[in-house]
């Protein structure tokens, strides 16, 4: 049986109750802490499929939180914030999250992410993960992605943003931290340089792998890696 025990730690006792009372409708069971000081305990008890962690915590915050627990262990984990500007430093190398929530939200649209990193889980501990990202071949020393029998060239740029997305299937980059990925320096370079890369590197995969859409758009958020065949709508 898959774990199917979630870790809220939350410190407003009604929304904590809230989202678990949806949670145990799509037959999850769960833990509540209130408290930030708690939390890294109750994680170590629970041992939870998921945390969803509240960035605003008393007495030790959701970012510090997140990168102890990133210290030692890769279980996902949704952030929770009503601080949008917080969000590149949450989905960043340095703290880990894997995802974002943003207040206010609807339970049911957290209840649909927190099944949607957990199918994934799921799929990567049966080896199965998906057939079709597998045969999505990357090389870095000749700059190429290759699927199946086909290939396409990319400039280095391209490279570094397709290997960025690729390495973490299905998480959230925002455009702010894509440039992190690809500039190493002060370079300035606008929202729209990063859309008209993405938008080579997708004509690119379509050219190789005509049925299938890698990179898709989150509104608001950024891009992420997942292949879905065409017409499907991504999770």
């Amino acid at each position: 049986m898959p774990n199917k025990h979630i870790l809220i730690v939350e410190d407003e006792p009604k929304l904590a109750d809230i989202l678990s009372k949806y949670l145990a409708q799509a037959e999850y069971t769960s833990h509540l802490v209130y408290d930030g000081a708690l939390a890294e305990e109750a994680f170590k008890e629970q041992q939870p499929a998921l945390i969803l962690l509240d960035l605003m915590l008393p007495n030790v915050d959701g970012i510090e939180i997140c990168k102890r627990i990133r210290a030692h262990s890769t279980v996902p984990i949704i952030m929770i914030t009503a601080k949008v500007e917080e969000i590149d430093r949450l989905l960043g190398l340095e703290v880990g999250a894997d995802d974002y929530v943003c207040k206010p939200y609807s339970p049911k649209e957290v209840v649909a992410r927190v099944k949607a990193i957990l199918r994934r889980v799921e799929l990567n501990q049966r080896g199965d993960m998906s057939d079709t990202e597998s045969k999505l071949k990357l090389d870095e020393e000749r700059l190429f992605v290759s699927f199946q029998e086909s290939k396409a060239t990319l400039t280095h740029v391209e490279f570094m943003l397709l290997k960025a997305m690729y390495g973490h299937p299905c998480r959230i980059y925002s455009r702010n931290l894509l440039m992190d990925h690809i500039y190493d320096d002060s370079h300035i370079v606008s929202d729209r340089t990063i859309d008209s890369h993405i938008k080579n590197i997708r004509k690119k995969l379509q050219n190789i792998a005509p049925k299938y859409d890698f990179i898709h758009s989150i509104y608001g958020a950024g891009y992420k890696f997942e292949a879905q065949e065409r017409g499907t709508e991504t999770g």
